[in-house]
Parts: C-alpha cells; sequence; structure tokens
C-alpha cells in the first residue's frame, strides 16, 4: 500500500522510453541493467502520484512489474505497463497506468465472479438501472470510453430486446481514457488532471460499490487486475 506522502514532479518521458524498450527486449538481463531506471522513473513517480491522491479516494496499491507466466503461453517476464488501483468495493475502484503507449486512467469494475455479476445484471434490469444508463451517457459525452469484457449477443436467460441490453451484456465495465498533454503528465499538474477525472468517474465507481459490494468476497491481491 501507498502509505507515506513523496513529492511528486510528474511522469517523466524517460517511464514511456523505459516500456518501449522493455517492449523490444523483455528480458531479466534488461531488467537487471536497467532496475535503477523503472524504480527512479516509473515506480517512484506512480507511487508519489497516488500518494497525493490518498486523501480524496482512499490508499492505492502500485503493482508489481513481474508478470505470472504460470498459466498464459506469453512467458516474458515482465508487463509493459505500470499499474497503480485504489479500490472502492472488491474488484471495484479507480486505476491509473503508464506504458510506452502513454498515460491512461479510469474506474470501474474487473473480472466480476459470478455472484457479483448477477448482481449487476439484476441491478441493471431494476430501477437502479436507470440510474446507470445516465452516468454512462454522461461519462461518454465527457470523453470516456466505455470498455469491458462482454457477451457477443445477450447473457443466458435475458432476451437481446431488453431494453438495456448493451449494459446486461458487459461482464464487468469500466470508463477509460488517455491523458495526451505531456505538459500536464509529466508535471505535478497531473495530481489536479487525476484527481479531477477520477471524480467524473466516482458515480460509476459507487453505483458498482452499492451493487456490487454487498455480494462480492474480499480482494486478493490485485488478482486479476490489468495491473
Amino acid at each position: 500500500m501507498v502509505s507515506d506522502r513523496p513529492g511528486f514532479t510528474g511522469i517523466p518521458h524517460a517511464a514511456t522510453d523505459f516500456y518501449a524498450r522493455l517492449e523490444e527486449d523483455n528480458s531479466r538481463e534488461f531488467w537487471a541493467s536497467h532496475k535503477e531506471a523503472y524504480e527512479r522513473d516509473v515506480r517512484g513517480p506512480m507511487t508519489g502520484l497516488l500518494a497525493q491522491l490518498e486523501d480524496d479516494f482512499g490508499p492505492a496499491k502500485v503493482f508489481r512489474p513481474q508478470r505470472d507466466v504460470r498459466f498464459g503461453a506469453d512467458k516474458s517476464p515482465y508487463k509493459t505497463h505500470q499499474g497503480g488501483y485504489v479500490s472502492r468495493a472488491p474488484r471495484t475502484g479507480w486505476y491509473a497506468e503508464v506504458s510506452a503507449d502513454g498515460f491512461r486512467l479510469g474506474g470501474g469494475s474487473y473480472h466480476l465472479e459470478p455472484a457479483a455479476l448477477a448482481a449487476y445484471r439484476s441491478a441493471v434490469d431494476g430501477p437502479r438501472g436507470a440510474r446507470l444508463e445516465r452516468v454512462v451517457e454522461a461519462l461518454r459525452e465527457q470523453g470516456w470510453e466505455i470498455d469491458g469484457d462482454r457477451v457477443a449477443t445477450a447473457p443466458r436467460g435475458w432476451p437481446r430486446d431488453h431494453r438495456r441490453i448493451e449494459l446486461l451484456r458487459f461482464k464487468n465495465i469500466s470508463a477509460m481514457r488517455w491523458i495526451e498533454d505531456g505538459d500536464i503528465v509529466t508535471t505535478p499538474a497531473l495530481v489536479e488532471e487525476v484527481r479531477q477525472r477520477w471524480e467524473q468517474v466516482r458515480p460509476l465507481v459507487e453505483w458498482l460499490a452499492e451493487v456490487i459490494g454487498p455480494v462480492a468476497s474480499p480482494e486478493g491481491r490485485g488478482r486479476g487486475v490489468r495491473a
């Protein structure tokens, strides 16, 4: 967890450069020779950023750089991005990430378990679904991309012509966007930018926490998060 309050001066260009090079040489040898750069240019700034936001959103987790290669065909040892996560409810909260592509952030849910997914769809079908529709519409108008895993047509047991079929198709749902202005990302101004953007996503996070929180199992050590 992030507990101290280090100074924050921005996410440097060197962070994206680090991941561009890692994508070309994702090896333990590269990592060993560039670990100091990772700590200085990537993990340190991300930790500092999230510490500045703790009073408004809660303590954060900065994910480890190693990939879990036990079950996948891809055996590359390191993640090609650095994620940070603030939990509001099990598998629900706010997210930030830096990679070779830049800096992105958002909030929502991930990898919902069966009971949580059933609660989500029941809420979408009921009176609370109208509020989620309004939240999603407002986020799209503000430039957010509504994303998540979804079924191809309709979930089992739900009609394809359901009035909220788009929302019912989601197996998890989030709002994400990129911060493309380097004068923001690489300076202390990123703190206020993330704070304002996460506040825009708060209605979605709170809706999900209200619906999923009571039935979701306790959150583990970040399992399933794209971190």
